[in-house]
């Protein structure tokens, strides 16, 4: 694995060796920090020269996994396998239910607010998540690397033939890519290439595709991601660097009035919120029992000597497990923000 360099002014570089990170570490050329979970140098002084080579970002989209590659023409950076953002539909919908059920009971309800959304562009909760998730990686990995092209293999939506203008951006699936590529414009410059071309870069090379798509192994969607990238810089025959790294975005729940479900005696909680005792769920932390981990949620836990006592649950940066509920915020010492979780998986 290559280690990301930025200069300075926090500009990426060209990635260097860990051979080589160790040294400057050692000799005080540079300091090591950790970038969402990947390991970067940051140079204490200018560097001797700012030559870049050309460096392609494949992307390859879908409904459950994506896989992401960072490339040149001489190596492979990283791969990347993320999670999907799937549950956005479920949680409106929820929020849907509840609205109209405090319709039907005498709740105290808010003021109608204006209609903020007239004569403006939007996309739907759904796939404005989905592809603002896309977004936020390419944007992370701009950070760490000189990128100078993106290469994405184009989805389409099903269309019928003979229709009217509007058929073509009914889907989705559709605006939402427009509106991807558009951000994407802004970054880099931006290549597509249709999944049939895919398909037979992939077969030139004599590489196959894995039929689990939930495979968090690289035949199953960096495959693609790197011979999109592959493409572009006119590289390696065979992938030299099958290593990956997962990441799953943390789920978050929007504040809500209360829950949807009646507890013991018709009482109905406050349920939801990004913030647990001061910290921003998510946020990485460390305590002296459990290391590093993120805070999850809160509770109430209230004692004689304090009865505004409260506690936060931690879970662990590897598997997402909670690690306990009794955690006190005093303990705890921030160390950064974070939405999503970071997992090295191990080839055979």
């Amino acid at each position: 694995m290559f280690v990301p360099v930025v200069d300075p002014n926090n500009h990426p570089m060209m990635p260097t060796t860990p051979s080589r990170a160790k040294r400057w570490i050692k000799s005080g050329k540079a300091t090591p920090f950790f970038k969402k979970g990947v390991f970067c140098v940051r140079l204490n002084q200018e560097p001797s020269n700012r030559n870049t080579q050309p460096v392609a970002v494949g992307v390859d989209p879908g409904s459950k996994r994506e896989g992401y590659t960072v490339k040149s023409q001489a190596h492979t950076y990283l791969n990347i396998q993320t999670h999907a953002i799937d549950w956005v539909k479920d949680h409106v919908e929820v929020r849907r239910n509840m609205r109209r059920a405090r319709r039907f009971r005498n709740t105290p309800c808010r003021q109608n607010r204006k209609n903020r959304l007239v004569n403006k562009q939007k996309l739907p909760p759904s796939t404005k998540a989905r592809w603002q998730w896309k977004l936020r990686i390419c944007k992370w990995l701009a950070l760490m690397f000189p990128i100078s092209t993106f290469v994405v293999e184009d989805i389409k939506a099903k269309t019928w033939k003979g229709s009217r203008k509007w058929n073509t951006m009914f889907s989705p699936l559709e605006v939402g890519k427009k509106w991807f590529y558009s951000e994407l414009k802004r970054i880099a410059s931006l290549e597509t290439r249709t999944g049939n071309d895919t398909y037979e870069m992939r077969q030139s090379l004599g590489l196959k595709k894995s039929k689990n798509k939930l495979s968090n192994k690289f035949d199953a969607h960096c495959v693609d991601s790197w011979v999109l990238a592959n493409w572009f810089v006119n590289g390696h025959l065979k992938p030299e660097n099958t290593r990956l790294i997962e990441i799953i975005p943390l789920e978050f729940h929007r504040r809500q009035l209360h829950r949807l479900q009646h507890s013991v005696g018709h009482i109905r909680t406050r349920y939801g919120g990004t913030v647990s005792a001061g910290f921003k769920r998510g946020s990485v932390i460390k305590h002296p029992k459990f290391g590093f981990c993120y805070v999850g949620g809160w509770q109430e836990s209230p004692t004689k000597k304090d009865p505004d006592r409260k506690t936060i649950s931690l879970h662990s940066l590897e598997t997402g497990k909670r690690l306990t509920q009794s955690a006190i915020p005093i303990d705890c010492r921030f160390k950064s923000y974070g939405s999503w979780r970071t997992t090295a998986v191990k080839t055979a």
